[in-house]
């Protein structure tokens, strides 16, 4: 691992709890191995790009990563729903992140939408160079998955393949096609993929309990998630 600097992010307003103050620790790196990026994992960490960075919230522990059983998962109804709507129509390819118009205006259309539905700040469009900072160029290979209906493409996500699993990094959908629920095919196409690699786990991020936006996460059991002292525990809840 070559890393270049890190800081602690001045506190601010929580986003996923009222009343509540986050702070985050960054961490910078130009290079980073699969495994070296594990071991991060298991202690916390996600990152985005070239940023690593974990919660360092002053008051507040509701932030947990969480990771899937990929071997004891089971779909609930909404989810086998969900894999019947989707499977076999909606098209998925597993390649190399790249740049195209077609990412970018999916991207803006996205943004445009959450920041209008669910109050997420505006922003400019995204241009070629943010677009490949953020999704393209990393730390080491991470896979680009597109989602295509009828040749069209309605869905992006990027994943990280470490030793013991696969972690989602991002996902971004076509708002018009916001009924087929696609954040959640995307992370069942995940699990499967995780299933065929023989691996143990899929890594989804973290876990806010009381947050609307990430309390969906809870629902692809049996899952564990990581407590503030470190250990990985199963949920029970």
């Amino acid at each position: 691992m070559i890393s270049l600097f890190s800081y602690v992010t001045p506190a601010g307003p929580c986003e996923y709890l009222p009343g509540q103050t986050w702070r985050y620790e960054h961490e910078i790196v130009a290079a980073l191995s699969a495994a070296e990026y594990q071991e991060r994992l298991r202690q916390g960490w996600r990152r985005f790009g070239h940023l690593l960075f974990r919660p360092r919230c002053p008051s507040c522990t509701a932030c947990r990563s969480l990771r899937v059983d990929v071997a004891g998962f089971r779909p609930n109804r909404s989810q086998r729903r969900n894999r019947k709507q989707n499977e076999g129509v909606v098209r998925l390819d597993i390649g190399r992140p790249s740049v195209t118009r077609a990412k970018l205006d999916l991207y803006d259309r996205y943004h445009a939408y959450q920041t209008g539905a669910k109050g997420w700040p505006g922003h400019p469009p995204k241009d070629a160079d943010d677009y490949q900072d953020a999704f393209v160029d990393n730390p080491f290979p991470a896979e680009e998955w597109c989602y295509t209906l009828d040749g069209r493409l309605i869905g992006m996500g990027y994943v990280d393949v470490v030793p013991e699993g696969l972690s989602a990094i991002y996902f971004y959908y076509d708002p018009a096609e916001r009924d087929r629920g696609l954040g959640n095919w995307n992370v069942l196409s995940v699990i499967d993929r995780a299933a065929s690699r023989g691996v143990p786990y899929v890594y989804l991020g973290y876990h806010v309990a009381g947050s609307a936006s990430l309390e969906y996460k809870a629902n692809f059991a049996p899952n564990q998630t990581r407590g503030p002292d470190g250990v990985w525990r199963d949920r029970t809840d």
